[in-house]
């Protein structure tokens, strides 16, 4: 028990009571109860989508060091995610537009963090340039 409450602890969610029914959390909650599920494992694939919801800008920091240990595990982590933080820590980007709902869908475009600035034309990669100024 200690293990997993601990593991609880490190992804932020010390706060949440024993027995608390999934239902009254929200979705940025329930993605960090999978990474804390996940934070021992080695050599699996990890797919988070929008973990940084309902996050304070530092909480989302603790959130980054964690991913760094899933992945130096030799973990994948594929994280579905709008917040600029996360974007420019990725390894790869895959950007799906142009834009949302039914103008999106496309792959609009694949590669670093580093190639997005210099090449992308998107709105993700106007969006870091604007978080990322030279």
């Amino acid at each position: 028990i200690q293990k997993r409450l601990q593991a609880m602890q490190r992804v932020g969610l010390s706060y949440l009571s024993l027995g608390q029914p999934l239902s009254t959390l929200s979705g940025g909650e329930r993605q960090r109860i999978k990474l804390a599920k996940n934070l021992g494992k080695k050599g699996g694939i990890l797919v988070l989508d929008e973990p940084t919801t309902g996050l304070h800008p530092s909480d989302i920091q603790t959130l980054l060091q964690l991913f760094d240990r899933i992945v130096s595990r030799g973990n994948t982590l594929l994280v579905i995610e709008h917040n600029l933080d996360v974007i420019k820590q990725a390894d790869w980007i895959v950007d799906i537009g142009p834009d949302g709902g039914k103008n999106g869908g496309e792959v609009v475009f694949t590669g670093t963090p580093a190639e997005m600035l210099r090449r992308g034309k998107t709105l993700t990669a106007d969006s870091l340039r604007a978080a990322c100024p030279r």
